[in-house]
């Protein structure tokens, strides 16, 4: 796509998000999200209507067939609102299952699962993580899916499992070649509809005091002689992990974006209170020094953040994930720290306004403390790029 009809693009979806999305938060702050999902399929009809909906799929899928820098502009501009990306059917991790189906699927996978989630008739989840082993080493897990005939017989424990509360199917990952030398060659992915036998919904995990539900949630899940065909394997047997680099580089690009979505809102809302505020007669909150430190750091801290994305975003573009594992662990890092810090600003800006539910504010803090801590931790990822930089000076060092 052009600059021209991208551009085109982004200003009729902030308008949207302006118009018909913003009007919408409170409720969603302060209703069950499930008395709200009449409204909001009527506005994802809208974004049908208006040629915007699913932009990061081709069009021969109903997308807008955008490359992936062209996409980060969009996720920047959906992620203004916590419901943008729902109603653009761009969210986690629906879009991630996507790119896994439209890169590794069969014609009958993409027909079954992938056709009806480019249409948003179902949802999905991605079932990785599991409670007993460390979730910073995706290589090491006990999930076991061993062969019985025409069927895999998946059993083991996850959790972090997010929105697997009304999706119709998990992309799992579980081990299949537990004999393969290299433990990268171990686990596989396979679709498990969740209306099988065995795989079970323990609960939605309480996060920061919220349990949430649908698409905003986070289940722990068990699989107990959970069977499915082996038709339902997604790629060659064994290269799960090398199926989820895949999908997480492009991944890290979706969220740091819609992270500097969140910041431009956060942003906006501080200089906002900042400029109309009084502390007394005559007096704004944003004469203050310190206050105008907050907002000269976030700018340059948000508009750096842009750019390291968007570089990166080309880069895998260009040369895949794996050419591009410096500037995605950069971001993961850099983007996530930029994110808590403009958001605690913002909060601290708005004094105790801040901490109520009144705004957005408040459940963005709670929600997105996780983007230090999810896809890798921040520590895992400098980790990354400080050992690329050591060992071009001769140092090597161990995993």
């Amino acid at each position: 796509m052009s600059n021209e009809p991208l551009s085109m693009a982004l200003e009729q979806i902030q308008r949207f998000i302006r118009d018909e999305v913003l009007p919408l938060e409170a409720d969603f702050l302060h209703r069950p999200f499930r008395e709200l999902l009449p409204t909001l399929h009527e506005k994802r009809q809208v974004v049908k209507a208006l040629g915007l909906w699913a932009p990061h799929l081709p069009k021969a899928l109903g997308g807008l067939g955008l490359s992936l820098p062209e996409f980060g502009r969009i996720s920047e501009a959906l992620g203004y609102s916590p419901l943008g990306h729902f109603l653009f059917n761009c969210q986690a991790p629906d879009i991630g299952n996507m790119e896994i189906l439209m890169a590794y699927g069969t014609p009958e996978q993409k027909a079954t699962w992938l056709v009806p989630l480019a249409r948003g008739e179902v949802r999905s989840c991605f079932s990785m993580t599991e409670p007993d082993l460390a979730g910073s080493n995706p290589a090491w897990m006990n999930t076991q899916a061993r062969k019985d005939g025409g069927d895999y017989v998946i059993d083991g424990r996850k959790w972090f499992t997010s929105a697997a509360d009304g999706a119709a199917f998990a992309i799992v990952m579980a081990i299949t070649n537990p004999e393969a030398e290299s433990p990268y060659l171990r686990a596989s992915q396979i679709i498990v509809p969740t209306n099988t036998p065995g795989f079970q919904r323990v609960r939605n995990t309480s996060i920061m005091g919220e349990a949430g539900e649908d698409y905003a949630s986070h289940s722990e899940i068990t699989y107990q002689d959970c069977r499915v065909p082996q038709k339902n394997l997604l790629g060659p047997e064994g290269s799960g992990f090398e199926i989820a680099q895949q999908r997480l580089g492009p991944g890290r690009i979706h969220h740091c974006m819609r992270w500097i979505g969140i910041c431009e809102r956060a942003f906006e809302m501080m200089c906002r209170h900042a400029a109309t505020r009084l502390l007394a007669p005559g007096k704004a909150l944003g004469s203050r020094q310190i206050v105008q430190e907050w907002i000269a750091e976030s700018r340059a801290e948000i508009n750096a953040s842009r750019l390291l994305v968007l570089q990166a975003a080309e880069k895998i573009e260009r040369e895949g994930s794996r050419a591009a594992r410096e500037e995605i662990s950069l971001i993961k890092f850099y983007v996530a720290n930029v994110l808590q810090k403009v958001l605690d600003r913002a909060i601290q800006t708005h004094g105790a306004l801040g901490i109520t539910d009144d705004l957005v504010l408040s459940y963005w803090y709670r929600h997105e403390r996780a983007a230090r801590i999810y896809d890798g931790p921040d520590e895992v990822h400098k980790s990354v790029v400080a050992r690329i930089h050591l060992k071009q000076h001769g140092l090597k060092i161990a995993i």
